[in-house]
């Protein structure tokens, strides 16, 4: 089952929907069948793995690189989320849904807007281009795997006579996806914050501020050197 794409009126309040779910989705009746089958899965003695979605908000235009490959901010996300144990694959945006779309379908067109100045119509990119962000949400995925130890053990073999073996029976869990949402979105939290501090090359937070609204104002056109706004 899959979450519906709603929308929602601030990050905040998305934050505290998805918090107050066991499961840590914003769609509740997506939300119950997940438990529902997460409940199934411990009843048949299996395990269930599940995607994690992170999203950024707030990124200014320009952080990362499109020239070096161990500075490109997609790069660091994907392998700080793959870094986690038991994900096996990660994409931005529509992520694998473009390789059957056309790239009229897939592009982000850049348009001038008075209030923001130079955005997108669309975010089917995620916020990241060309190793770069595009000042649209971050929204970064990840695909954990099922949890191997089952209480219905798979076939091994016994290292030392070679014949077939069960996997040994431990304790756990029928799935773990909702757990390793909150890690995810504190590697991508951490990358974030490197890649500010990387990109501004300050050590206070409130310098890292002006120059992060300075750049903010720059891609608005309008910004006041006295004002900062």
């Amino acid at each position: 089952m899959k979450a519906a794409h709603t929308a929602y009126e601030s990050i905040e309040d998305l934050q505290k929907v998805t918090e107050e779910s066991p499961v840590r989705c914003y769609d509740s009746e997506a939300g119950q069948k997940m438990m529902d089958a997460i409940d199934e899965a411990k009843k048949n003695g299996d395990s269930i793995g599940g995607i994690v979605e992170v999203i950024v908000e707030g990124m200014p235009v320009g952080v990362g690189s499109y020239v070096h490959y161990d500075r490109k901010l997609d790069s660091k996300l994907a392998g700080a989320v793959l870094s986690i144990n038991a994900f096996k694959g990660v994409e931005f945006g529509i992520g694998f849904e473009a390789a059957s779309k056309n790239g009229s379908e897939v592009h982000d067109e850049i348009i001038w807007d008075e209030e923001k100045g130079y955005t997108r119509k669309t975010n089917r990119l995620g916020g990241l281009e060309g190793g770069m962000s595009t000042g649209m949400p971050i929204v970064v995925r990840g695909v954990m795997k099922p949890i191997p130890t089952l209480y219905k053990p798979l076939q091994s073999v016994d290292i030392e006579t070679k014949e077939p073996f069960s996997a040994s029976i431990e304790r756990s869990d029928s799935c773990a996806v909702p757990a390793a949402s909150v890690v995810a979105e504190a590697v991508v939290a951490w990358e974030i914050a490197n890649a500010v501090v990387e990109q501004f090359g300050l050590d206070q937070i409130d310098r890292i501020k002006e120059k992060m609204l300075r750049k903010c104002a720059s891609f608005r056109g309008n910004f006041n050197e006295n004002t900062g706004s």
